[in-house]
């Protein structure tokens, strides 16, 4: 039985010999293909970028094949290059769209395949959904207008390295002279990922001190995972410590999401960054427009939102619903707790290498370390706590609990009224004190995450604890 092939969140991973094979790249690709010839956008070529996992050349030429084959240039990154950077790519080349080969943030054993199109952010549902047809009409043998691979084709093969045009366009965005004269202390860790190189190299230029850890290649990412959390960055942690740094900032495999170790060795979450930089954003740079959030990150936004008179757009789990408000609705700041972000005026796909310089950027600009910036927002907003809780259950078990939450619409939760009931992506409790409660199903795993939000942890732990029970977890 054929194993289906389809796009998740953000793209297609499968675990390299075993689904992510040459010939299902092939196809996926024949499928893309399909998509910008009928959508005129094949002869403004694709961007074609990997990451540092196992075989991500050899998955990149085949691809540049095939696509060469269909008459359709291509643009080929020449070393591992981050998503964000590809991206970047389509607009710098005018191009129709771009491939990543990344599996991000999974283990080593895993490959990737992300569309991006034109509009340089990640693929909307429907056009993911248009690509997976297309697939299924290939395996059933049906004739959908493309033609057999070119893997000689090599004179339609542009060799590209965005990286000086990416660091001019960020020279637009990010106070790069503040970040130079403040004399600023920096850790940096790539994880072995794609972003090796790169904001080592983007904050040295802009006359930062550098010390770098796990910049280098390692397709087994030092027996790790690329993920940039606070369980993963203890040598990090130890650096900026230890060499009395301003910051410590972390990179995911492919280097579009970030992670942030304070001077105090204090992991920065996404939820307490995001507040920050809108803050700042909204200040220091003056912006205004709408912010975006995805339905599980912190209402902290919509509190600062409400004092400037500005919307907020809740969003599904998933970037590409964040980078369309983006790219849409002119949003000022689009952020996930997951640790994605990006801002006006740049691609709408999320950049770790961005968040990291924005990061270096505050503490610059406010000569204050961000635990002292959280302090700060908290006394004039509020303080919150977020936190999220994994649950493992059985298949059968999921299936149980999903059933209940269909109906999930309980009156009160932990002796809070419920005040609003939202079914974006899950079913989110909003409660009478301005806490939440998010319990929404893993679209792959048996596994149900319960998102919590309260003013204190101790408020937190007792929601949580509540939603579980309500629904038998």
């Amino acid at each position: 039985m054929k194993k289906k092939i389809s796009f998740g969140t953000d793209g297609w991973r499968g675990i390299l010999a075993e689904d992510f094979t040459f010939d299902h790249v092939r196809l996926v690709t024949r499928a893309v293909a399909e998509y910008l010839h009928g959508h005129g956008l094949a002869e403004r070529g694709l961007v074609i970028g990997y990451d540092s996992r196992f075989l991500s050349e050899r998955f990149a030429a085949e691809i540049a094949g095939v696509l060469t084959g269909q008459n359709i240039p291509v643009y080929l990154t020449g070393r591992p290059t981050p998503t964000p950077v590809a991206a970047f790519a389509v607009k710098l080349h005018n191009a129709g769209g771009a491939i990543m080969l990344t599996a991000r943030h999974n283990p080593p054993e895993y490959n990737g395949f992300k569309f991006i199109p034109e509009y340089a952010g990640p693929a909307l549902p429907q056009i993911t959904g248009e690509i997976e047809n297309t697939i299924r009409r290939l395996r059933e043998g049906e004739s959908v207008g493309v033609t057999s691979p070119d893997t000689s084709a090599g004179s339609r093969v542009i060799t590209i390295d965005p990286f000086n045009e990416y660091a001019r366009h960020l020279a637009g965005l990010v106070d790069l002279k503040s970040i130079g004269e403040a004399g600023l202390k920096l850790a940096v860790d790539p994880m072995f990922g794609a972003g090796v190189g790169y904001l080592e190299n983007l904050l040295e230029q802009a006359g930062a001190s550098v010390d770098a850890i796990h910049n280098h290649r390692d397709p087994l990412f030092g027996g790790s995972l690329p993920e940039p959390t606070a369980k993963s960055l203890g040598e990090l942690r130890e650096r900026v410590i230890k060499g009395k740094m301003h910051l410590g900032l972390a990179l995911d495999g492919d280097a579009d999401r970030f992670g942030i170790v304070d001077s105090n060795g204090q992991f920065i979450t996404p939820n307490q960054f995001l507040p920050l930089l809108f803050y700042h954003l909204l200040m220091a740079k003056n912006l205004r427009g709408p912010v975006a959030r995805t339905v599980a990150t912190t209402h902290l936004l919509d509190r600062m939102a409400k004092r400037y008179g500005l919307e907020v757009v809740e969003t599904s789990v998933g970037f590409k619903y964040i980078g369309q408000c983006l790219a849409e609705k002119g949003a000022v700041l689009g952020g996930e707790e997951s640790g994605g972000l990006s801002i006006k005026g740049h691609v709408p796909e999320k950049d770790g290498l961005l968040a990291g310089l924005l990061a270096a950027e505050l503490v610059a600009v406010y000569g204050k370390s961000l635990t002292e910036l959280v302090d700060q927002v908290a006394g004039e907003f509020g303080r919150v706590y977020s936190e999220r809780l994994d649950v493992h259950t059985s298949y059968a078990e999921k299936e149980r609990v999903l059933d209940l939450l269909k109906d999930l619409d309980p009156g009160r939760l932990a002796g809070r009224r419920v005040t609003g009931r939202i079914t974006l992506d899950g079913v989110k409790l909003l409660l009478e004190d301005g806490s939440w409660a998010l319990i929404r199903p893993s679209g792959t795993e048996p596994l149900f995450r319960i998102y919590v939000e309260a003013a204190t942890l101790e408020d937190v732990q007792e929601i949580q604890k509540e939603a579980g029970k309500t629904l038998g977890l």
